[in-house]
C-alpha cells in the first residue's frame, strides 16, 4: 500500500528548493515508487490510497488499484482503511505499507527487505536519517497499525515491529522530503519519472542582457528558450553568468514553452 496526499499540498518541504515544481515531483516520485513496487517478484499487487484525480489515473495507468482515501484524516488513517480494504478482498494477505516518495526504488533490494519482513509478524524498515520509517509489514491476520510520521523509527520499535537490519538497500531507505535528500536520491539514479521531470528543471545559461534583465538558457538536449525580465525577477537572481547551471520553472509545451523562473541551481 501506498499513500498519497492531494499533489496541491504533498511534499511541502520541497518547496523551497523546487518551487512550483513541487506538485509535478511528488507525481513523478510515486509513479517510480509504484513502477518500482510492481516490478518486484514478491508484491502481487499495489494498493494506492488518494484522492488525488491526476496521481489516480497516472499511477493506474502503471497498473496501481486505487482507492479513495474515505478517512481523509491523515497518513496513518489512510493505511488503516486501505489495509481493511486489502484484506476484505484477501484475508490471508501479507501487507506492506511504503511512503510514495522513494524515486530510487530498486526491485531487488525491496523484495530483500520484503523477504527478511516476512519472517515476522511486523517488521519494518527505518529511512536513511534513522528516525522515521519507509515500510512497515504485516503478516495474516495481524494489524498493521502504522505510526508513520515524524519519529516513527521509535514508535513502531516500540509497538513491537521487528526493525529490519539490512545493508545494501539505501533505494528502499531513500525517502525525499529535502532539497538535500533530492540530490542523494538522485545520486543514487532515480526512476524514468523522475529523471525526466528533473531533466525539465534543468538548463544552462547561455545569454543574458543585465539592461533587460532577459536573456536565453539552453536546455540539456540543446535546445536555446529566451526569457524575460518577469522569469529573471522571478529567481530573485542579481547576475546571471552563461554557463551557470539554473534551475527552470515553465508553462507550456513544444514551441509554446515559456520560462516563468530561472535561478541558480541548488539541489
Amino acid at each position: 500500500m501506498v499513500p498519497l496526499k492531494p499533489l496541491a499540498v504533498a511534499k511541502s518541504r520541497l518547496a523551497g528548493a523546487v518551487g512550483a515544481s513541487r506538485p509535478g515531483l511528488a507525481l513523478a516520485f510515486a509513479q517510480d515508487t509504484v513502477a518500482g513496487a510492481l516490478a518486484c517478484a514478491s508484491v502481487a499487487d499495489v494498493v494506492v490510497v488518494t484522492d488525488d484525480v491526476v496521481a489516480g489515473a497516472e499511477l493506474a495507468r502503471l497498473g496501481a488499484r486505487i482507492l479513495p482515501d474515505a478517512p481523509g484524516a491523515g497518513l496513518n488513517a489512510a493505511l488503516d482503511h486501505g489495509a481493511r480494504a486489502v484484506r476484505a478482498g484477501r484475508p490471508g494477505a501479507r501487507l506492506a505499507a511504503m511512503n510514495a516518495d522513494l524515486p530510487a526504488l530498486r526491485p531487488p533490494e525491496l523484495l530483500r527487505v520484503l523477504d527478511i519482513a516476512s519472517a515476522f509478524p511486523r517488521a519494518f524498515l527505518a529511512d536513511a536519517a534513522g528516525i522515521g520509517t519507509t515500510l512497515l509489514s504485516a503478516g495474516p491476520d495481524v494489524e498493521l497499525a502504522p505510526a508513520f510520521g515524524g519519529r516513527s523509527r521509535a514508535r513502531h520499535s516500540a509497538s513491537g515491529a521487528m526493525e529490519i537490519a539490512l545493508a545494501d538497500v539505501e533505494s528502499v531507505r531513500r525517502d525525499v522530503d529535502t532539497g538535500p535528500d533530492l540530490r542523494r536520491a538522485l545520486s543514487l539514479g532515480v526512476g524514468r519519472h523522475t529523471a525526466r521531470y528533473s531533466a525539465l528543471m534543468q538548463a544552462t545559461a547561455y545569454t543574458y542582457d543585465s539592461q533587460t534583465r532577459s536573456g536565453s538558457v539552453l536546455l540539456d538536449d540543446g535546445t536555446p528558450v529566451p526569457f524575460g525580465a518577469e522569469a529573471f525577477d522571478a529567481g530573485g537572481l542579481l547576475m546571471l553568468r552563461p554557463g551557470q547551471r539554473v534551475r527552470i520553472e515553465t508553462d507550456g509545451e513544444g514551441a509554446a514553452l515559456r520560462i516563468t523562473l530561472v535561478t541558480l541551481q541548488t539541489f
